[in-house]
């Protein structure tokens, strides 16, 4: 049995609730109009227009008209010019609020001096005016530990130079899987053993040990050594199975994450659907077919063996189960190799994989109920007479038929809910839910960067090099632990994350490419460039988590 899957949701990272809020960069509405603009600034300035969505954010030119912009319009890329503001001074406003301690508080320090921290005990000076910030929660700073930044965690902010792979291509090698012990790589793709199989493996061997003492009541205590070997090479025999889906999806350019032996059976995760109803046959049936094989071989070779012999038995055993293990799989209903059988049947007849997997996944819902009622009563009609093996075989067959009941109902919801992800994946695009971004040097002051990110319509910051190369990005989390009176001491290289070629994604991304960019660099915030290398804004991984949930709520 076969899993086609590997598109879950994407890990944020991020400790932040999902519900909406304000963001520490969102814009602000502006009610004084120009009394709160920054030196230089002109109200004249014609507004940033929406449909532009990938141009650079002017610093320190507000524009009133992108207050209501959204994620999709808010982005940005770096500015042509090389103007940079030296140390930001706060504009001072004679109508910004004051700490109603009875103390005069002084206006931040003007020039290009860098301001120094209050002592203890004096008053602090007031939070740089301009469009408003976001405030910290109710219940006060969370992070009175800051001295200056001195507390938050330092990143460098040299200028990074891209590697080979390019922008917006992550790196080629996907971390390990895991899944349990590693038993090898056949074909390149890695096998790992499941802890739930070595329980399994001590039941077979329970399980066969009490038919050989039926069969072969003279091996005694050996008869546990025999059947361990035949849980072990019924498993091997799984193993040909998977490695025969294996085979057949990389025969078709479907790339594999792994096999796994586990509690019943073994899954093969083929990262992809395949792309004709045709491939999608093959590549199921092509499991059963080749334990049929197998079942046949081990058939050839029971013949010339006496029957009541150890290899006798094991011959006929793993003749037996591998013939079970086809019929199983053969049965029509997901997540079976049968229903993905009848699944391609039905894509081919309606031209819609969507209508397939609903067919075949109602019909395995109920091969789960077939499962569950019929599978004690078959086997207490061809069971022994005894009172006392009757009661516990009918005990044991109703609880494994209700693990395989649930194993069928669940794999078959599984089965829809990837068939809706597969569905809604093209919705989720980079350049969409990309952040519009300005560019800061590292030595600016936090609060005049969210100024100039408030100014513009921003809500990411980038921080730039000399020469306007993206060193780093400042980091949503840490802004939010910075209390607003701390911000005009605090460099945003402080909460900055040094770039990496992974945290670099291309603006044309989407669906299944744009999930494994992010998976295979886990990150909360990337770098979002053009093919040419242009910035065109930052991308959160809170945001596509979002819209992924955004997109799977809504009804196929």
């Amino acid at each position: 049995m076969d899993v086609s899957g590997g598109s879950g949701q994407p890990r944020s990272g991020n400790d932040e609730p999902a519900e909406p809020r304000a963001h520490p960069t969102a814009p602000a509405a502006d009610p004084t109009g120009p009394a709160e603009r920054g030196p230089g600034e002109t109200s004249g300035q014609p507004p940033a227009t929406p449909d532009e969505p990938g141009r650079a954010a002017p610093t320190g030119k507000p524009d009133p008209d992108t207050d209501g912009e959204s994620d999709t319009d808010a982005r940005s890329k770096p500015p042509s010019d090389s103007r940079r503001a030296p140390a930001p001074s706060a504009p001072s406003d004679p109508s910004a609020p004051t700490e109603p301690s009875g103390t005069t508080e002084p206006s931040a320090p003007q020039g290009p001096a860098e301001p120094r921290e209050p002592a203890s005990g004096t008053s602090e000076p007031s939070a740089p005016q301009g469009p408003a910030e976001p405030r910290e929660p109710a219940a006060g700073p969370r992070h009175a530990a800051h001295h200056a930044g001195t507390d938050a965690p330092r990143h460098r902010t040299e200028a990074h130079t891209p590697g080979t792979g390019g922008p917006g291509r992550p790196p080629q090698r996907r971390p390990e899987p895991g899944g349990g012990l590693l038993m090898g790589r056949p074909f390149g793709v890695p096998v790992y053993v499941a802890p739930s199989w070595f329980l399994v493996a001590v039941l077979i061997t329970w399980v066969f040990g009490g038919q050989l003492d039926r069969v072969l009541p003279e091996l005694g205590a050996a008869r546990y050594l025999v059947s361990l070997f035949f849980a072990i090479a019924f498993y091997a025999s799984v193993l040909v199975h998977e490695l025969a889906h294996t085979v057949a999806a990389l025969r078709f350019k479907l790339p594999v994450r792994r096999i796994q032996l586990q509690f019943f059976g073994g899954v093969s995760e083929i990262e992809k659907e395949a792309e004709t109803p045709g491939r999608e046959f093959v590549l199921a049936f092509v499991g059963p077919l080749l334990s049929l094989v197998l079942s046949g071989v081990f058939y050839a070779a029971l013949l010339p063996v006496e029957p009541d012999s150890v290899p006798g038995v094991l011959l006929a055993g793993l003749m037996v189960s591998n013939l079970i293990v086809a019929a199983f799989n053969l049965l029509p209903g997901l997540p079976l190799d049968g229903g993905r059988m009848l699944r391609a049947v039905v894509w081919k007849l309606t031209g819609k994989p969507m209508s397939g997997t609903i067919a075949a996944a109602w019909v395995g819902r109920a091969l789960a109920i077939a499962v569950l009622i019929g599978l004690p009563l078959l086997t207490q009609s061809l069971g022994s007479d005894a009172a006392d093996d009757v009661g516990m075989d009918t005990v044991m067959d109703a609880l494994l038929a209700a693990i395989l009941a649930a194993i069928i109902w669940t794999g078959a919801g599984n089965s829809l809910r990837m068939a809706r992800l597969r569905e809604h994946l093209p919705e989720l695009r980079a350049r969409a839910l990309t952040r519009r971004a300005v560019p800061v040097q590292a030595d600016t002051p936090l609060s005049e960067a969210l100024r100039r990110a408030n100014a513009s319509g921003a809500r990411a910051l980038v921080v730039v090099d000399a020469d306007g190369t993206p060193a780093s990005l400042v980091r949503e989390a840490a802004i939010v632990g910075v209390p607003e009176h701390r911000r005009p001491w605090v460099p945003v290289s402080t909460l900055a994350q040094d770039l990496t070629d992974g945290m670099r994604v291309s603006a044309e991304l989407s669906g299944e490419e744009l999930l494994d960019a992010l998976r295979a660099n886990p990150a909360t915030e990337y770098l979002v460039v053009e093919e040419t290398g242009e910035i065109y804004g930052v991308l959160s991984a809170a945001d596509v988590e979002r819209a992924f949930v955004k997109a799977m709520a809504r009804p196929s």
